[in-house]
């Protein structure tokens, strides 16, 4: 049989999503070959609650529908041709080797496995000459080995690398005679330029220092009362935060995705919003889910954490983080609004604690782990999911199929803090949720935003300025 081209696919490229062998094969033009040393690692991930563990198991059931056509050894290469079966097909071939050359003393277990991988690469890039052979990897080390040792290499195939820069927030100059038609008029009479990812708008007056804010919804213009977006805990400070803050506290939007970089105060804003719902009762409990990068390599079943237990502290540090931080500031504002200042004590680490367990009872405060939530169903709830940005698509999927339309979701991440192996910044799922934005859905009422201004401190904002990519 002759392939438009051949593939060799990296581990990495089926636990992220085991389907996408079905992409590659495209339809039987593209032949996949499978080293070895991947249905290796495969196996040892078959075990577990975490996604990679699934997608172990889903590629496992995906060989089951297979066939034998072919059994041959070139060499000292031995290679099985599988025709998988089904509504998507694909044709692998499985390559081994007797004795690889790689000498594996004082070599790391993952370096070794890369180096055999590699080493059957180079072989096929040899054997199928009628036919383009590319390396797929997510994972850089491996590529940059791969394009020394001359083997075409890329990470996903697609359009998964298509860079984009929405607008997420739009300045345009309007006439001070127009500012009293701005509120419920459509966005297009003033912007005809207007794209369904502008989803906020800075309207500068001319001749004049004056801006105003505001949303559009249904592509009319709604001026923002910052009055009622500032009246919260956590206090708004730029307009960027007064945009998020203003979209978490509307009924209008149900899914909110915020890029941000750390120390940007998303985690602290999105609870502070779902704090001032709950209290009003639109919303029963608070959901904080977070991917732990610690859980993709342990497979440890958290599940539902209560309190303050340990794991719960453990594997939640940026809710706990926040909820210490909530408590204080609150303090603060009331101490600050009391006579006789001196005579209030400032709160002590114990009392912090015990203030943080009440607030988590009296708001139903949960966190929960993306391993356990496969049949459940999440109603009335304000839903925080943090490190969007190590999350594959898969993932996202589930979660997200997890919960009703009595909930509102807030998705945070940062693509500048990538922990996760096996996705990168074209194929996590919280540049998918980005991209998405490029057209109405009508199906939810969607939310974008990037949070760009550090207010953690000048420490966090000085690390992000020298070691951005754009200043190395």
């Amino acid at each position: 049989m002759i392939f438009e081209k051949v593939y060799v696919l990296d581990t990495n490229i089926l636990l992220e999503d085991a389907s996408n062998i079905f992409k590659i094969s495209d339809d039987n033009k593209n032949l996949i070959v499978l080293p070895e040393t991947v249905l290796d690692e495969i196996d040892t991930k078959k075990s577990g609650f975490d996604e990679i563990n699934f997608q172990a198991r889903e590629f496992a059931r995906i060989l089951e529908n297979s066939e034998i056509l072919i059994s041959e050894k070139v060499g000292s290469y031995k290679i099985i041709r599988l025709e998988v079966y089904g509504t998507k097909g694909a044709i692998i071939d499985v390559i081994s080797k007797e004795e690889y050359t790689i000498n594996i003393k004082n070599v790391a277990p993952n370096i070794i496995n890369d180096r055999k991988i590699l080493e059957i690469a180079s072989f096929c890039d040899e054997y199928y000459k009628n036919s383009e052979t590319t390396f797929l990897s997510l994972d850089i080390m491996a590529r940059t080995r791969a394009v020394s040792l001359d083997i075409k290499t890329d990470s996903l195939i697609g359009s998964n690398k298509d860079e984009f820069n929405y607008e997420f927030i739009k300045t345009i100059e309007v006439a001070f005679e127009d500012t009293e038609f701005l509120q419920d008029a459509l966005i297009k009479d003033f912007d005809e330029d207007y794209s369904p990812y502008n989803f906020s708008y800075c309207f500068k007056v001319k001749s004049s220092d004056q801006i105003i804010l505001a949303a559009i919804k249904n592509e009319r213009i709604i001026l923002l009362n910052e009055g009622e977006v500032r009246d919260q805990v956590i206090t708004p400070l730029n307009k960027e935060q007064l945009f998020f803050s203003n979209a978490i506290l509307s009924h209008f939007y149900n899914v909110l995705i915020v890029e941000a970089k750390a120390g940007s105060g998303k985690t602290l804003l999105a609870l502070s919003g779902a704090l001032k719902l709950v209290r009003q009762k639109h919303y029963q409990k608070i959901i904080y889910i977070r991917n732990s990068v610690e859980s993709l390599d342990k497979g440890e079943d958290v599940g539902y954490l209560p309190g303050l237990e340990e794991k719960f502290k453990i594997y939640n540090h940026p809710l706990m983080d926040s909820l210490d931080y909530i408590i204080r500031s609150e303090y603060k504002k009331k101490r600050a609004n009391k006579k006789n200042i001196e005579n209030i004590p400032e709160l002590d680490d114990q009392e912090v604690n015990q203030r943080v367990e009440q607030m988590i009872q009296n708001y139903g405060i949960e966190t929960m782990w993306v391993g356990e939530m496969r049949g459940r169903t999440i109603s009335n709830s304000f839903v925080i999911i943090d490190e969007a940005q190590n999350m594959s698509n898969k993932t996202m999927q589930m979660v997200l199929s997890r919960i009703d339309s009595t909930c509102k979701v807030v998705v945070l991440g940062s693509n500048k803090q990538i922990d996760n192996f096996y996705v990168n910044k074209h194929t996590n799922s919280l540049t998918t949720l980005l991209k998405s934005t490029k057209k109405n859905s009508e199906l939810v009422n969607i939310f974008a935003i990037k949070l760009q201004k550090v207010l953690r401190g000048p420490i966090t904002e000085w690390a992000e300025q020298i070691f951005s990519s754009k200043n190395k």
